[in-house]
């Protein structure tokens, strides 16, 4: 071997071991996921008053089994596509829904209140999912769609653009750089993370054909449609970008009349007409804070 093999095979030695350390710095930084769920979102529900309502809605429990099996699929998708862990946030209902019986061996579970208005997100984690996961309040044929409150909030608006629990939790996220990758809920709901998203992964396994009537997958079927939609969507996370709202930020929330108790003007709070308060702050985050510190 001549001096010029030597150097080349040399080069081609210090390239290899670069890049080796490179697959193993990413494989220890892991991509953890935080998983947002919900109830009105999944297949087989339509009523609130009859299915969503913790421990007096007289099919509630079934509606469990239906939540808990449609998270379940996507934890096997998201761990056969590479997530090395999975945190669940019990958001329906102030987490009075999902229970550490039933929920993935695999997975963690975030429940009970209170917990911070950013949900314990931070910059640990690789990316965000929608499980159960409605429409905004007033969406087209939106199953159970409503924003927050079914009774207290008509409408939320983010820089002038119509935002719901989907739009504020992929903002919030973004501010952390976390991108939202993938959601699962009726047809509605894909269309409002897609306008926010447009290569995220969504299992629709159900559409509207009012807010209280629909086509439901069943239950399997549903389940396995969200096993590889969470699958494809850790696989193709290098695709997918954070979603990042530029300061400043004005939340501008119109409520019902039973939404308007204890607000008050202060610094960066401004009401405007009769039940229309903004919120304003330097970021999303600060400008949400002040919203949800009422």
């Amino acid at each position: 071997m001549n001096e010029s093999q030597v150097r080349i095979f040399a080069l081609l030695g210090t390239v290899f071991f670069g890049v080796t350390l490179s697959l193993r710095a990413q494989s220890a930084q892991g991509k953890k996921v935080y998983m947002v769920t919900d109830m009105e979102g999944v297949s087989g529900i339509f009523d609130t008053e009859l299915q969503c309502i913790p421990y007096q809605s007289p099919r509630f429990e079934e509606s469990r089994k239906l939540l808990t099996g449609e998270i379940n699929a996507a934890v096997d998708g998201l761990l056969e596509g590479g997530a090395t862990e999975v945190v669940i946030w019990d958001g329906h209902d102030s987490s009075r829904t999902l229970s550490a019986l039933d929920i993935h061996p695999r997975a963690r579970l975030l429940t009970g209140t209170p917990v911070s208005p950013k949900l314990e997100l931070d910059s640990s984690y690789s990316a965000l999912v929608f499980i159960g996961q409605h429409a905004m309040a007033g969406a087209e044929k939106g199953i159970v769609s409503h924003s927050y409150s079914s009774e207290g909030i008509q409408n939320i608006c983010v820089n002038n653009m119509p935002t719901g629990e989907i739009g504020a939790r992929v903002m919030l996220a973004g501010t952390f750089g976390i991108p939202a990758i993938m959601l699962s809920g009726d047809a509605a709901a894909c269309r409002e993370i897609l306008d926010l998203v447009p290569q995220a992964e969504c299992a629709e396994v159900k559409s509207g054909v009012s807010r209280t009537a629909g086509y439901m997958l069943p239950h399997p079927a549903a389940c396995a449609l969200i096993r590889e939609k969470a699958r494809r969507a850790i696989q193709r996370l290098p695709e997918l970008k954070p979603y990042k709202i530029a300061g400043p930020v004005e939340v501008k929330v119109e409520f019902t009349t039973k939404g308007t108790h204890g607000l008050r003007q202060v610094e960066g709070v401004e009401q405007r007409g009769e039940r229309t308060w903004v919120f304003r702050g330097k970021d999303i985050v600060d400008a949400w804070l002040k919203y949800s510190s009422f």
